[in-house]
Order: C-alpha cells, then sequence, then structure tokens
C-alpha cells in the first residue's frame, strides 16, 4: 500500500510540473537549500517564535513567501499562514486564511457568514486539535453553545490577535494527541518578533448590500522592546451585521420531501417502524372540491412535497471585542515570556418564518396539531401542477399558515494565559517549558413564539423563482386578528471549558556539523479539561405565569397575545428577488415583546434545569515522549527524518443525571481511562537542491464526542416514541495514517506539489437502535405527547396519559465499530510572475486542489440500491491571484467546494441530502501612501453566492435535486472601507 501511495504522489507531482514547467523555467533565480529543522511543535518550545523573527516579512507577497520556507524547512507535513506584519493577519478571519491551504475546508457560521470551523482532510472539525501557543484550548459560539463538542470555533477571535498558523497534517510525537484530521497552531505575538517600537493601527467601516448597514472595525497594537525586555498589547473591535432571506423546506431537519402515498402510512409504533417516509402527512384527494388539473390521481399521490414550504429571514448582529498582551524577556541564553488572550463575542439574531407546514396536513386522533377545518383530513388540491421533477406545486384547500418570531442570542468570554521560559543549558542543550490556563464560558439562548393560521387557501409555486417562490392567499398575512393558537419554546444553553496544561521539554543537539545532524527530544504535557453544560426551558413557566399586557397568560389568554403582534417583519421588508409573489411583509412579534414582557430569559433562568441533559466531564491527560531528529548525505544528497513514539494516559469522570425507578433523576457518577502508545516517523529527501521527496507514517487518536460520553437519557422528540442514552465506556477512534508528497521549490516563494495520503481509521462510532419495551427505560409518560406515539400508546384502561409499559420503543446509543478508509490527493502551486517585463512582473499566484475518496457508510435504497455518500466533498480548490507593485496591491481569491453528503440514513424517501456547491469570490485593493497610512477596500462574497441543501432522487435524472431545495438563501456581499498603517 505504501509504495502505491508514493507511486501515485510521484505521477501527480510530475502532471504538476509538467503544467506549469514553462512559465517556471523562465524565472532566472536560484535560491539555497535549507538547513535541516527539528520540526518540532513550533511555538510551545519557543523554537516557531524565534523562527517567526529570523526573516522580516512586509506585503501579501512576503506573507506567502515566508510561509513556503516554513513548509521547505519542515520535515514532516506542515503550512502555515504567516501575518503580512506584526498584527497584520492577510484576512479579517484567521479561518478564511486556512482555507488556502490544500486539504482545508471551511464551514461558515449560519447566522453571520463568517468562517466558524475548518475540517482537515475530509474529517470534520472534530477531528482536529486546536492549540495557542502550543497549549490546547476549546471554544464554542453562537448555536453551537450546548453542542458539548471538542470543536474550536475560530470566529471567536480577531485575526488581529494572532502572528502566524502552523496546520499539521501528519502526527508528531510531540504534538498534542487527539487529532486524526491535523493539528492546528495559533501563534500570537510578541515583542522581539519584531524589535524597537511599533505602533499598528487599522480603521474600517463594514458595508453589507443585503442588511444596507454599516458598522465598524479597527484594531491598535502598541509594541516595544528596552534592551533584554519587551512589552506587547493590542485591541481589536468590530461589529457587524448579515442580513437574508430565503426559502426553508424542513425547518432544520433532514427530513426533505414526501409523497401523500408514503406520507399517509401508519406512523411509529406500528409494524414495520417508521414507514411513512420522513413525515406525515396527506391529501385529501377524495374530498368533492379536489380538482387534478388534468394529473392522473395517482401522479398527484405520489408527487412529492416539502416538510413546509415557507419564508425564512434572519437579521444577525455580531460584536467582537479582543485584546492580547505579552511581557518577554530575551538574552543570548534566556528567554522567558507571559502571554494573554482575552475575547468577548456577542451575538443577536432575529429570525422570522412563515408558510405553509405541509407535516401538520394529516388530521390524527387526538393530536395538538389539527390545520384546517371541520372534519377534513389532508390538504385538498384545488389547481396543481407538476415540475419535470415530480414535485407538486400549486393550489391547495383547508391549508394552514405556521409563523415562528424566533430571537437566538449568544455570548461568549475566552480568557487564556500562558507563562512560557526557555534556557540553553549548554550549546547544545536546552529545556524550555510552559504552563498555561483558559477559559471558555458561553451562553445561548432561543426563544420563539410560534403562531397559526387555519382553514385557509394557499398557493406556492416555485417555478418562477426557487429561492423566492410565491406563496400567496386571499387573506392578508399580516392582519393580526386572523392568528390562532400561540405556543412559546423558549430555552438557554450554558457551556462552560476549562483547561489548565504544564508541559516541559529537553532538547539535546550532539551534533550538527552542517550536512550532519543529530537532534533528541524529551518532553511530557499535563493537560486537565473541564466541560460543564446545562439546559433549562422556560416555556412552561413563561407560558403559564407570566402576565400579558391586557391581564391573563398565554395559557388563560391565547387571544390576548395577539394583541401584541406587530403588522410587520421587525427587521423591514424582505427582499423578495422581483417576485412580488413572495411574502415581504407578514404578521411577527417584537424583540421588546418576547424578552421583556414575556421576559423569555427570566422564565428559562427561573426553570429547573433540564438535568438528562446536564453534565459535567472531567479529562486528565498525561503525555510523554521521545522523538530524534536526524541529518545525513545520502549520495550526496541531503537525507532528513524524525522518528518519536507517545505515551498518554487518559482518565476521565463523568457527573450526570441517570433516571431514577418511577421517574425523576439521580445523580450518578462514571470513571473510565485507557492509555495509547503512537509512533510516528517522518523524512524528506533532496532529490536535488530544489526538488525534494517527503514521507511520513503514523498513529494517531481522536477522542469521543463528550456529549455521547456524558449524556443521560435523552428524549429527541416528545411525538416520537425514541429515546438515546449515552456511553461512558466510549472508546476513542483511532487511525494508522500514511503521507507522501514530491515538492519542488524552483524559486524564491516557488513551489509546485503534488502529495497523496491514506488514513485507515478503526472504533469509529456507529448508533445502534434496538426495540425495547417503554418499561424498561425507567422515564415517566410526561415527558412524551401521548397521542402522537401510536396506536395503543396511550391506552384508555391507564388513563390515556400514561404510557402502556409494553409499548415498543427506539432505544438508540453509539457503540465502537465502523471503520472508515479515507484517501486523497493535494496539489499546490505558488509562483511570483517576476520573470515578466515590467509592470507585470508584480504579478503572482498560490493555489492548491484537493480530491478526497471517503469509503464510509452507504445510502441504502428502499430497494436495497446503494449509493456511495461521503461527508464530505468529494474535492475543494482554491486560487488567489495577487499584484503587489511599488505602492498598489490587489488581490482576488475564490474558494471552491464541491457538493458534500449530509446523511447517510434513509428517511424512508430514497431522496440523499447534500450540501450543495459552493465558491466564493473574495478580493482586496490597497494603496500605501507612506508607512503611515495604507487605503484598502476589503470585499467579501463579490458573487453574492446562493447558498442552499438539496435533496437528490436517484431514480431521477442528474440535476432533478436541485428542485427539492432547503434553506436556500443569500448573504450579500460585505465590502470594507478603511485605512492602516503603521509608526
Amino acid at each position: 500500500m505504501a509504495k502505491g501511495l508514493l507511486a501515485s504522489a510521484v505521477s501527480a507531482g510530475a502532471l504538476a510540473l509538467i503544467l506549469v514547467a514553462g512559465p517556471a523555467w523562465a524565472q532566472q533565480s536560484t535560491d539555497t537549500q535549507s538547513d535541516a529543522s527539528t520540526d518540532s511543535a513550533a511555538a510551545s518550545d519557543g523554537q516557531a517564535d524565534a523562527a517567526a523573527g529570523e526573516i522580516v516579512v512586509t506585503g501579501f507577497r512576503g506573507s506567502l513567501n515566508k510561509a513556503v520556507e516554513l513548509k521547505r524547512e519542515s520535515i514532516s507535513f506542515r503550512d502555515s499562514i504567516v501575518a503580512e506584519d506584526i498584527g497584520k493577519f492577510p484576512e479579517a478571519n484567521v479561518a478564511d486564511s486556512l482555507q488556502r491551504i490544500p486539504g482545508v475546508i471551511l464551514s461558515r457560521d449560519g447566522a453571520s457568514n463568517e468562517g466558524q470551523r475548518i475540517s482537515i482532510r475530509g474529517l470534520g472539525s472534530e477531528f482536529t486539535v486546536t492549540t495557542i501557543n502550543g497549549a490546547p484550548v476549546r471554544t464554542t459560539s453562537a448555536t453551537n453553545v450546548g453542542g458539548s463538542s471538542r470543536d474550536f470555533n475560530y470566529d471567536v477571535f480577531p485575526s488581529e490577535l494572532f502572528g502566524r498558523v502552523d496546520v499539521y497534517k501528519s502526527p508528531l510525537a510531540n504534538l498534542e494527541e487527539g487529532g486524526i484530521g491535523g493539528n492546528v497552531d495559533l501563534q500570537t505575538p510578541r515583542p522581539f518578533d519584531s524589535e524597537g517600537r511599533v505602533i499598528r493601527y487599522t480603521a474600517q467601516a463594514n458595508y453589507n448590500t443585503q442588511s444596507k448597514a454599516w458598522r465598524p472595525r479597527g484594531s491598535l497594537l502598541l509594541s516595544d522592546t528596552w534592551g533584554n525586555f519587551g512589552a506587547l498589547f493590542g485591541v481589536a473591535y468590530a461589529k457587524n451585521v448579515n442580513e437574508r432571506s430565503g426559502f426553508q423546506s424542513t425547518g432544520g431537519g433532514t427530513s426533505g420531501y414526501n409523497s401523500s402515498a408514503l406520507g399517509r402510512r401508519p406512523y411509529y409504533g406500528t409494524v414495520p417502524a417508521n414507514t411513512s417516509g420522513p413525515f406525515n402527512f396527506e391529501l385529501n384527494l377524495d374530498s368533492p372540491l379536489a380538482n387534478f388539473s388534468g394529473l392522473t390521481r395517482s401522479q398527484v399521490e405520489n408527487a412529492y412535497l416539502p416538510r413546509f414550504y415557507r419564508v425564512f429571514a434572519s437579521n444577525n448582529e455580531r460584536e467582537r471585542l479582543g485584546f492580547v498582551g505579552s511581557l518577554q524577556y530575551k538574552s543570548d541564553r534566556f528567554e522567558a515570556s507571559v502571554d494573554g488572550i482575552y475575547s468577548d463575542l456577542t451575538d443577536q439574531t432575529d429570525e422570522f418564518t412563515f408558510g405553509v407546514p405541509v407535516r401538520n396536513s394529516r388530521t390524527v386522533a387526538g393530536s395538538t396539531s389539527i390545520p384546517g377545518s371541520g372534519t377534513n383530513s389532508g390538504l385538498i388540491p384545488l389547481d396543481v401542477h407538476l415540475d419535470e421533477y415530480n414535485n407538486l406545486y400549486g393550489t391547495f384547500g383547508n391549508s394552514s399558515i405556521l409563523t415562528e418570531s424566533f430571537y437566538r442570542d449568544s455570548h461568549t468570554k475566552f480568557k487564556y494565559g500562558i507563562v512560557r521560559a526557555a534556557y540553553d543549558i549548554t550549546d547544545t542543550m536546552k529545556l524550555s517549558a510552559q504552563a498555561n490556563l483558559s477559559e471558555s464560558k458561553a451562553v445561548y439562548s432561543e426563544n420563539r413564539i410560534v403562531s397559526n393560521i387555519y382553514g385557509i387557501t394557499t398557493t406556492f409555486d416555485p417555478s418562477d423563482n426557487i429561492t423566492y417562490p410565491t406563496i400567496s392567499s386571499p387573506v392578508d398575512f399580516t392582519n393580526t386578528a386572523l392568528y390562532r393558537a400561540p405556543s412559546l419554546g423558549f430555552a438557554i444553553n450554558d457551556e462552560l471549558d476549562k483547561q489548565k496544561t504544564a508541559r516541559a521539554v529537553l532538547d539535546w543537539k550532539p551534533v550538527d556539523t552542517g550536512d550532519q545532524m543529530l537532534a533528541l527530544k524529551l518532553g511530557g504535557s499535563y493537560v486537565s479539561s473541564t466541560k460543564r453544560v446545562q439546559r433549562q426551558d422556560g416555556s412552561s413557566i413563561a407560558t403559564n405565569t407570566h402576565t400579558l399586557p391586557g391581564g391573563g397568560t398565554v395559557a388563560s389568554n391565547p387571544t390576548g397575545v395577539f394583541a401584541n403582534m406587530d403588522p410587520f417583519v421587525q427587521f423591514g421588508a424582505l427582499a423578495n428577488g422581483g417576485n412580488s409573489g413572495y411574502p415581504s411583509q407578514f404578521a411577527t412579534f417584537s424583540r421588546d415583546f418576547v424578552m421583556n414582557v414575556l421576559d423569555a430569559n427570566g422564565a428559562n433562568r427561573a426553570a429547573t434545569p433540564a438535568l438528562n441533559q446536564a453534565f459535567t466531564a472531567e479529562e486528565i491527560v498525561k503525555s510523554a515522549f521521545f522523538e530524534t531528529s536526524f541529518k545525513f548525505p545520502i549520495a550526496g544528497h541531503a537525507f532528513r527524518g524524525n522518528f518519536g513514539i507517545r505515551f498518554s494516559d487518559t482518565k476521565t469522570r463523568i457527573n450526570n443525571y441517570q433516571t431514577a425507578p418511577g421517574g425523576g433523576f439521580t445523580p450518578a457518577e462514571r470513571e473510565g481511562g485507557y492509555t495509547n502508545l503512537l509512533p510516528s516517523a517522518s523524512f524528506t529527501f533532496d532529490i536535488t537542491p530544489k526538488l525534494m521527496l517527503r514521507g511520513s507514517a503514523g498513529q494517531t487518536i481522536t477522542r469521543g464526542s463528550l456529549a455521547t460520553i456524558a449524556a443521560g437519557t435523552r428524549v429527541p422528540n416528545i411525538f416520537n416514541p425514541a429515546v438515546t442514552v449515552g456511553n461512558p465506556d466510549l472508546r476513542p477512534q483511532l487511525a494508522t495514517t500514511f503521507d507522501a508528497a514530491l515538492e519542488w521549490y524552483f524559486a524564491p516563494g516557488g513551489l509546485i506539489s503534488g502529495g497523496v495520503f491514506q488514513k485507515n481509521i478503526v472504533d469509529r462510532p456507529f448508533s445502534i437502535t434496538e426495540r425495547v419495551p417503554f418499561g424498561t427505560l425507567g422515564l415517566p409518560s410526561n415527558l412524551f405527547n401521548c397521542a402522537s406515539l401510536g396506536a395503543g400508546a396511550c391506552p384508555p384502561a391507564l388513563g390515556g396519559g400514561t404510557i402502556d409499559p409494553n409499548f415498543l420503543f427506539d432505544r438508540t446509543i453509539t457503540v465502537n465499530q465502523n471503520e472508515l478508509k479515507l484517501k486523497g490527493l493535494e496539489l499546490a502551486y505558488q509562483q511570483n510572475f517576476t520573470f515578466l517585463p515590467k509592470p507585470f512582473d508584480g504579478l503572482g499566484i498560490t493555489s492548491s486542489f484537493t480530491l478526497i475518496d471517503q469509503e464510509g457508510d452507504d445510502f441504502v435504497l428502499r430497494n436495497g440500491d446503494r449509493i456511495a455518500m461521503q461527508g464530505v466533498p468529494d474535492y475543494t480548490y482554491s486560487v488567489t491571484a495577487f499584484y503587489e507593485k511599488g505602492p498598489f496591491s490587489i488581490r482576488g481569491s475564490y474558494n471552491y467546494r464541491a457538493k458534500t453528503g449530509q446523511n447517510s440514513t434513509n428517511t424512508g424517501n430514497d431522496q440523499v441530502p447534500y450540501l450543495a456547491p459552493q465558491g466564493f469570490l473574495d478580493g482586496t485593493i490597497s494603496y500605501k501612501l507612506n508607512d503611515l497610512f495604507e487605503l484598502r477596500i476589503d470585499a467579501l462574497n463579490i458573487t453574492n453566492e446562493n447558498v442552499f441543501f438539496y435533496y437528490e432522487d436517484p431514480t431521477q435524472p442528474d440535476g432533478n435535486g436541485l428542485s427539492r431545495r432547503d434553506n436556500s438563501f443569500f448573504n450579500g456581499t460585505t465590502i470594507s472601507f478603511g485605512i492602516r498603517g503603521r509608526f
């Protein structure tokens, strides 16, 4: 297998050389071969900071050149993003910069559209370990709060707080274990990175074409050195408004589209279970009013309709404040620093949905969701049509409208402090150590009012504009008197992460003669992590106890609620894409009414925490590692290598709540642990002074999700007879990895590379579901909606509200079972076109391409056929072209990702869910008047990319899924006008 990988790498590299050799040969320049590097955890041992200070980096071209040199010096597979200057990161968002690196995929926050998380080489963000100055950290933000993940949200931090980012894609013994995808190290600036006095500032005004709002962004960094001492302080502040509107079909799930033929079949509680497709609904085809408009009954009955047919709009206002500080002492043999970071991120999102809840169109006896009027069950087709992909649209009677006024608020505070020291004991021996404390405290509340209009005729038609479809009715959607049946959904999540780390490393380099080198590294680390999660639901308290302005409560005076409803969307008429049939205005509730009059968060804080979702997880990891690096010539060509082994001992303590006999919860504590011995090896061989062969092999782990390990018994949906339970004995996933690459450094700042990788992962978590009697779960009946569980769930003999102990429930638990094999190809090309005649010699380009083949779970159709399903894009690429000449600079970046599979579980309709392909074009123009003043314009999402999910039917022609969309919207273009400079 290793020989096959190596052969593929050589072939890929040769192909890349042929494609771009022409312009490369034209460049008449020389470069000297880099010295060997021990490539050891860069920041944490104090070596990377020294390296960062060796070359003065100015401009985007200089930043790219330095990154190429760092890659060349490394023995392992490492890529870097380097600040153009101290306090001058290339992009406004660190995650946006990282997507230029081959194999790195960016995911954006849904409300703000900022880069939030990254995945590396086809594995999710939970497979990446993020460190700051070598110390592992965790933080979360926005809607991820309460998710209990091990992820890291990059949008918490302003990019101005960092000077360099290293991405390690292959294991090294001295790197923190836990990142099968890779390790990312963020490095903060220190005074001696740029000796002397530095004052750098930025001032910008941000404008979004969708929200039509202006907001400020700015930063200030002060740094100075006096002899052996230095101090640095920086502050960054930004506000931004992102608004979007469009179409939703599933309500945030993977339910997709369904047909009436599937939707009217028996639901949960029957055998076989879940034969109704992804959701329960029905068309009333026997009504005397039914009109098939020339279609056959079978065509109408088997056509697709979405779970919802609704408008979606949100307005997100984000505010971020960050500080960075450093005190540093540096002499010839001793170096020490105290560094700190503080970041405060606030999101306020106003969200509104409005449309036809197709999912509610089937009347079920005893159900609390009965749309329409009289005894009719189902939507009545009055004038309907089919598109070429079997989707039904038109005018329907006996329908309803469901609208939500949804207010989401989140607040994350992150604090970080680290003490680092390094001492050269002798000329060949060095001792370095560091200790770190960090804390991330996040709160997220989601508070909404749902209301309905019943028994009306509606028309929905996407034929003219699928993102802004027609949703119309003879009634006035802004008439508050039409709305009925208000219901409240209030909740708040708290998530706390604390980490204490310590690390000590002894480096010894007994041999270093230039062409020969031997270095030994021995070290150990201690990481103590605590995660605390809590959720409170104040819906019942607010519904039954909070007084309305006109008297009574939501429960006792539901019609009084609508006296407080406004006949408009709170942030103004929605963009409609030129379709007047798209409802740009409808009645909504204000933020003031929800948050102040009903005191949503007051109700949430007064509520008893949901004990089945609360836990505290403590994890202590003690690690030791040994690493040796070497260099020697083979037939006059330099061969560099690194071999190491890492041992880790992990202990966990979980405190949560388990169900007690007869209902309720009781405190529980579980302890667990495991050890891992992880070898790694890397090498580089200089075939010529400019052509390098690189290889790596090793093992690493990714620890299980804390939400899975620490969870008690959870009820995902009160309307379904199903529960999930945690597994404190879940083992970490173990990966054996192989990498090979051929790299040609043909000119200063120039690189052509081709590489392949493979990861064989075992002990993958897998959810298994078994059917068990309700009585064995130890849960009270009041956790569920009895009427919706199915026939026989709550028999009259038990009072109608008590679940039969013998009624079957689905019990899902996650275990270690599956395996995954992942293979990929990475190509990169970077060049400065200095060989061109003036003024074109200022041109340059950097680009990357990643191809991924993942052998995972298949999507199984009802007939037994299997569809290959990847949870990552098949391929991604990034291209940045730039021009820097004198005071003028311009660059444009295009980042593309292919479609991405979302879920391999067939919900009964044979539709495969995907995130559509996406391509984002960003640009920057700047003109430097002098060191004090540089004028700059940045534009993000210049083409205003349409972002959406879709549902593909494999039995239909290619592209059919584009007609069945969810969350289809536009974020607009964000333009920043500003100045920046250095004193």
